[in-house]
């Protein structure tokens, strides 16, 4: 079906939300109503999408309480119920949780669409040094493909090698990991972009400390710059016990290296972060960069995940607006300090470039036409700075003033003409 010109589809944009809700320590009855609640606020503003954090149906710092079978038991339960209330919810809603498969409990990410588990992807990578003691309570699942779990009565693919393709959105491919996956040296993630994944999700717990944040973010864009993908980051916040370690609630949503939206953090709300990802640019992306292909092709273990297909199913009834900001000038930076920089890179790259091409070809003198306009004056400058470099006096830069040409001028515009 074709989409209205104001559908946000239309343009290649697709609309994702990243929720830190507030939580209750080892209480799956509370958290599974919180997560439903802001899902159900990610339905009413349009988004196809909705990411929580890592085990926020049971919370994370929860220690042995995690293999506790009444825990575990109430977290199944949670996931029922999560999973019929997603019939009336339109976007696909990924959440955190402990789930048991095969004698091993696995820390995992659990993808629901209206009433269908698509799929469930452990952790692979498991932190176990300074506050982090994930191996003694999960198992990885670096070593899971191709098997299925049994999650609200439904079976599911379960493994880190599943891949969400939308039916009705060409190259919208969705890969999951959680926390500390995006920090080693080559996350799961970088595999699965490889592999087509255009939006990289991350559930995680990550806990406060000072200087953590902008590392964080650094991380998380400069991820999404690398694998030429949107990456969305949701971490543990209100609620969470603060027995060893504190939480701020950080949500992200980057694409292509630009953080497109973030959510206030050490906030005593639940929050929601909402940004229009353009899809179309990041294929265009990679298209274009020709290494990135090649990379896929030499990658071992790119081509080997199975895509599990869902329908996305767009809102297309009614103006969604456009949640992205887009700058007037977007070429030249609002901050001044960065636009100093900028225009000093410039510059530079300008001189520089000159002065070798003179040195190169012993040409000693330059002529240049003023006009008085920008360009020129710019050029002036560029060539009186590369003589100064060369050593040679600024007399051997002869300018003149040139005047446009009447055939240059812009018509006159006369009222209906």
């Amino acid at each position: 079906m074709t989409h209205p010109f104001y559908c946000l589809h239309t343009h290649g944009f697709v609309r994702f939300a990243v929720a830190t809700p507030n939580v209750r320590v080892a209480d799956p009855v509370f958290n599974v109503a919180r997560t439903i609640e802001l899902a159900r606020e990610a339905d009413h503003h349009g988004a196809s999408l909705v990411l929580f954090p890592e085990l926020g149906i049971s919370s994370y710092a929860i220690d042995d309480l995690l293999q506790q079978e009444a825990l575990l038991n109430a977290v199944d339960a949670a996931l029922v119920e999560l999973v019929e209330a997603s019939c009336s919810i339109h976007p696909l809603i990924v959440v955190g949780a402990p789930l048991r498969h095969r004698g091993r409990l696995y820390n995992c990410a659990v993808a629901i669409l209206r009433g269908r588990v698509l799929a469930v992807t452990p952790k692979v990578y498991l932190p176990n040094y300074r506050e982090f003691y994930e191996q003694r309570h999960f198992a990885s699942g670096a070593f899971i493909s191709g098997e299925d779990i049994e999650v609200a009565g439904q079976r599911a693919p379960f493994g880190s090698d599943t891949l969400l393709e939308a039916t009705d959105f060409p190259g919208l491919v969705i890969h999951t990991e959680i926390c500390e996956d995006v920090w080693v040296p080559i996350p799961p993630s970088a595999r699965a972009a490889l592999a087509g994944a255009t939006v990289l999700l991350n559930l995680s717990a990550s806990n406060a400390i000072v200087g953590k944040s902008d590392y964080r973010e650094t991380l998380c864009s400069a991820h999404s710059a690398r694998c030429l993908s949107a990456y969305l980051y949701s971490a543990a916040g209100q609620g969470e016990s603060t027995t060893d370690l504190a939480w701020d609630g950080e949500a992200l949503i980057c694409e292509k290296g630009d953080v497109l939206a973030k959510a206030p953090r050490f906030s005593d709300e639940p929050q929601l972060a909402l940004a229009d990802v353009d899809l179309g640019r990041l294929l265009a992306e990679r298209m274009r960069q020709g290494t990135f292909g090649a990379c896929a092709d030499v990658e071992q273990g790119a081509t080997n995940y199975r895509r599990i297909a869902f329908e996305l199913a767009a809102p297309r009834d009614r103006d969604l607006g456009f949640l992205r900001e887009v700058g007037r000038f977007p070429f030249v930076p609002a901050d001044e300090t960065r636009l100093a920089e900028l225009c000093f890179e410039a510059f530079n790259i300008q001189s520089h470039g000159l002065e070798q091409r003179l040195r190169a070809t012993k040409i000693k003198k330059a002529v240049i036409g003023v006009s008085g306009g920008l360009d020129s004056t710019q050029a002036l400058l560029v060539a009186v700075t590369a003589m100064d470099a060369l050593g040679l006096p600024r007399e051997n830069v002869s300018a003149s003033r040139c005047r446009p040409s009447p055939r240059a001028k812009a018509p006159r515009l006369t009222p209906g003409g």
